[in-house]
């Protein structure tokens, strides 16, 4: 049972990392359900505590994860249009076989959909710059908690003496 439950917190983790990319999975959120998995198990202490402010933590960065690439597009006058195209372009760019699709996709998905909403390029380039920013910025802080998140999972597992081991 014990293996189980260290193997799910694992899976936890590493779907939290790949949440921090992929706009479906709440990353940080996902990675903190590992640590909690991994509080079950026999032998690992993590304190109310420490879990309670490592919830806080994948909240705030869930929130922001709304709010910031918002903020990007609004700051740089983008629209709605501009937002649905960033998560269209990184899904596609994800799954295409492009070199650093994951990078290029959200940029262009964001121009296309400015172009969509405006017939300025200049405009619609400007916006997307915008909202392409307010992406990165998110998805980095996202990467970083969920990083945190396993250095965490990595040092109480480490400490745990289990005859699994």
């Amino acid at each position: 049972m014990e293996f189980f439950l260290v193997l799910t917190a694992l899976l936890l983790m590493i779907l939290g990392i790949i949440g921090s990319f992929l706009p479906v999975l709440p990353g940080p959120l996902t990675s903190w359900a590992g640590l909690l998995v991994l509080h079950f198990t026999d032998g690992v202490e993590l304190s109310q505590t420490f879990l309670i402010s490592t919830l806080l933590v994948a909240i705030v960065i869930y929130v922001l994860d709304y709010i910031i690439p918002a903020m990007g597009t609004k700051r740089f006058g983008g629209s709605r249009s501009g937002m649905i195209g960033t998560t269209l372009g990184l899904i596609i760019g994800i799954i295409s076989p492009l070199p650093f699709g994951i990078i290029i996709g959200p940029f262009t998905g964001a121009l296309i959909g400015e172009m969509i909403h405006r017939n300025d390029l200049n405009k619609a380039i400007k916006a997307a710059f915008g909202s392409f920013l307010g992406f990165i910025a998110s998805t980095f802080l996202k990467f970083i908690v969920a990083i945190i998140f396993l250095g965490f999972f990595i040092v109480k597992l480490s400490a745990h003496n289990a005859a699994w081991l």
